[in-house]
Parts: C-alpha cells; structure tokens; sequence
C-alpha cells in the first residue's frame, strides 16, 4: 500500500500541508516540528514525489554538472570524481540531484548546455573547468539563468561569475621558488591544455618566479600535453631529448606527473637523484607512486562543494550579487625532489643528465 503525505501527518499530529512545507525545507516551520515529520516519514518509509513536486514549484532539484569533455577521459583523472564528490555532498544536504554532460566535443557540450537551459532540466549548472573564448561560457552569461564556475573567468566581460579557485599563480610561483632553493636553474614546466585558464595561471606562476631569481625561461622547457598518463610520458620524450635537459619538472597534474614517472624509469633516469619532479592535485595516485610524489595539495573536494553551495544560494536567492571563493591550497613535501647535486651537464637517453 502507498504511503501518502495524509498517513505522515497523522502520525506526526500536523496538518498535510505542514507536512509539504517540511519536505520542501520551509523556513515557516519549526525545526522541532520538521524533526517531528521527519521521524514519521522514516517510520513509514516515505519518500517525497520529485517529479511532482518539480511540476508544482517549477523547480527540478537537480543541478548541471559540465565537464570539459567526454566522460570517457574524464573520469581517467581522479581530479574529476573528487570535485563532484564535494559538489555531491552539499546537493544532498539540500536533496538536490545531479545531471551530468556527456558531450563529447565542444558544440556537443554546448547543445547539452542549452537543452538543460531552455528545456529546464535543471536550475543551476556547475562548470568544472574554465576555458578561453568558452562558448558554453559565453552562452550562460547571457542567459537569467543561475551558474557557477570552478576557476576564474579568464577576462573582464565575464567578472559578474560567480566562481570558486585555488591562487593558481602563487601555486606555480612557490613551487618554483622551492625548487630554486634546492639548487635548481634547468627547470621545465609540463602543462596541460593551453586552452585552459589553469594552465596560463600556472604558466605565468612559473615565469615570474624564474624571472625575481635573474633566469630567462627557456622556450624549450615549456611543454603541453593532454593532462593524462600518456601526455606525461611524452613530455618526458620532448625535454630529455634535449642537449641540456631539465634537472627539475614541474608538472601540471598528479595523473601526468604518473606518466612521466613511468617513462623516466623506463629510461633509467632516478627520480629524485637524478631528476626532480613537483605535481599538482595531491590525489591518492600521488602518495601511491615510487618515489611518493610532492605536490601542491588543491583541496579538491572543498572546490566542489563550495561551487555547489555558491550555485544553491543563487537558486534559492534570485538577484543574488556575484561572489568568488578562493579555496587554499599548501604544497605536500613527499620523496620526488632532492637538492641539486652539481653533476647533471648534459645529454639524456644514454644518459649523463
């Protein structure tokens, strides 16, 4: 027999209609009287009709989640089930669920983007990434629509975003910083897709850094590879094939830094006596590795779940102003970076690094 909002409220000794505002979280209700409901609605094993009460509120309880392509690669970085764990964990709070893209180029994200807009399938959306000359971007921005962006907007027409970031200049900065402490000058930064705004951030960090310590960066120690395992080994094949290869990396993410572990020991370059290495992300692959990876430790889970409470207030308070989160971050000193030594000259592969 289906248990219906009548029999919760006989239990409960309240009115149905109090038993509607407690299962859409009303502020008019008590929180005495909400825990009262509540306890009779386990009792009875009742569960609320979403679907209906989307047809009577206009609103799904479902959130948007944009990722920056296919699931397929996606999901091969454990960055992305770590952020929308956070983003999952306060969506329940609220009872809100998730929608996922599943586009798998641009204009297929894109399409998506403007079916769950028009066709209100969801009430706000969560990009994971941010990206220059973005369509989806640009696409959200002009709609009344409520979103949220993990990273910062990349220029001045799109600073009314709400969105929530690590200091990504400054995590590349004192990185590279800590490895000029260690000795180091040949230093090369592998970074991902150029296209991406964490990518610049972290390129300019890497800069910067070099240029206060008096060192001109040298073209080729810039690299971008796909932030996977295969892009990470063939960063490794570009820079150690060089006359005078790096003695340090500093690598976009803790998935590549992987590949390009697996490579190096493949070629019989040590990490760290031969060649030091810093990552970003600190997901569990990093304490994992051999050597144990250091890396800069972004708290990813807390850039989920800050991007979904930043979307929920929006959902819940139309006209709400534009506000950013900076999330912090800490560099994590494991076993992948050693002090200079003096001895690596020149050459690779065969192999006087």
């Amino acid at each position: 027999m289906t248990v219906t909002i009548k029999d919760v409220a006989k239990i409960a000794k309240v009115a149905p209609s109090t038993v509607s505002r407690v299962i859409s979280d009303s502020p008019r209700i008590s929180d005495r009287t909400k825990e009262k409901v509540r306890e009779a609605m386990k009792e009875l094993g009742y569960h609320p009709n979403f679907n209906a009460r989307s047809l009577a509120s206009q609103s799904t309880k479902t959130i948007g989640v944009v990722m920056p392509n296919s699931a397929n690669k996606t999901f091969q970085n454990p960055f992305f089930p770590e952020v929308i764990r956070g983003i999952s964990t306060k969506s329940h709070q609220l009872d809100y669920g998730l929608y996922l893209s599943t586009g798998q180029s641009d204009d297929e994200i894109l399409e998506e983007v403007q079916d769950m807009v028009q066709g209100k399938r969801v009430d706000g959306i969560i990009i994971l990434y941010s990206k220059v000359n973005d369509k989806v971007l640009d696409y959200l921005n002009t709609q009344d629509f409520p979103f949220t962006l993990i990273g910062r907007p990349y220029d001045e027409t799109h600073r009314n975003i709400s969105y929530v970031n690590n200091d990504n200049f400054k995590a590349a900065k004192t990185v590279t910083e800590y490895l000029l402490l260690l000795g180091h000058k040949r230093i090369a930064f592998v970074g991902g897709n150029l296209d991406y705004v964490l990518t610049i951030d972290h390129m300019e960090g890497y800069h910067r850094a070099l240029q206060n310590a008096g060192i001109e960066p040298r073209e080729e120690y810039v690299v971008f590879h796909e932030e996977l395992q295969e892009g990470g080994q063939e960063a490794v094949i570009d820079l150690l094939s060089l006359s005078y290869p790096p003695t340090a990396l500093i690598v976009a993410d803790d998935i590549m830094t992987f590949g390009v572990m697996r490579m190096l020991n493949e070629m019989d370059v040590h990490v760290p006596d031969d060649i030091s290495i810093i990552s970003f992300n600190n997901v569990m692959i990093s304490e994992l590795s051999a050597p144990p990876m250091t890396t800069v430790d972004i708290n990813i889970y807390s850039l989920g779940y800050e991007a979904a409470n930043l979307l929920i207030d929006q959902i819940l308070h139309t006209g709400i102003e534009a506000r950013k989160v900076i999330v912090p971050h800490k560099m994590v000193k494991r076993e992948t970076c050693r002090r200079y030594s003096g001895k690596n000259t020149g050459t690779a592969g065969g192999k006087t690094v």
